[in-house]
């Protein structure tokens, strides 16, 4: 005789992670709409907050819910799009592929810096001058996403970028850095310090981070340029494909 699962034993939130993954799926409740809040989602499911809260934390793990402090939860696109397409080993811009959000616009701020002993270090070069980008992903007026990169003069000049033309220096970045670059490296750390060079500016869960160290190669010795991704927690979809 066959035996039936005891369906008491399963945790209840996990009956209120599946109502509400359902009416996310039916439409019930679009990607970008706000959730109602939580007494309310309580009163209508007919749980504690408590439980509501663990089935929330649930959906915000499987990437189909983030909580934006003050504002709510909110439903988003990541579980709609193509996962195994744009992995993080593929030689692309990991802010695009690690964060779940789109970006309205991306800030570029640039300085020139004296050479010091951290950019001889990461760029593996000895340059006079630096140019230090700053990159800011927003949604909405929300600033989600950080990038700093360090690029010598010698890949200025090499590449005739133009650093007073914004549009220029983004596309450089964002995309023909990747066309042009042979291989690359990265490596993943987990900070709880984002320093923004404007102090009035804040990243949304900037205290719980990702950072991706990124160096991108072409045909020498040295780096064209050197990324500091930060995507906040809360943000991240990070994928590696493994092959025996």
């Amino acid at each position: 005789m066959d035996t039936v699962p005891d369906k008491l034993k399963r945790p209840l939130y996990i009956f209120v992670y599946d109502e509400l993954l359902l009416q996310i799926t039916k439409g019930e409740f679009p990607v970008g709409s706000r959730l109602p809040s939580e007494p309310d989602l309580a009163k209508k499911l007919g749980v504690s907050r408590a439980t509501l809260r663990q089935a929330l934390a649930l959906l915000q793990d499987d990437g189909l819910v983030r909580n934006m402090p003050g504002k709510g939860n909110f439903v988003i696109d990541s579980f709609y799009k193509q996962p195994d397409s744009v992995q993080l080993e593929k030689l692309s811009n990991p802010m695009h592929k690690c964060h779940i959000s789109r970006f309205d616009r991306i800030d570029t701020h640039y300085r020139l810096e004296a050479e010091t002993e951290y950019t001889k270090q990461v760029l593996k070069i000895n340059s006079s001058r630096v140019a230090a980008v700053e990159r800011l992903y927003r949604t909405g007026n929300d600033l989600v996403g950080y990038a700093f990169t360090f690029m010598s003069m010698e890949t200025v000049e090499s590449f005739s970028l133009d650093l007073d033309n914004k549009e220029q220096l983004l596309d450089f970045l964002e995309n023909q850095v990747y066309v042009d670059a042979n291989h690359g490296e990265i490596e993943i750390r987990y900070t709880h310090t984002v320093n923004l060079a404007d102090r009035k500016e804040k990243l949304i869960g900037q205290n719980e981070c990702f950072l991706l160290l990124e160096s991108l190669y072409g045909n020498g010795d040295y780096p064209l340029i050197y990324n500091k991704f930060y995507i906040p927690q809360q943000f991240s979809n990070i994928k590696l494909n493994i092959y025996k």
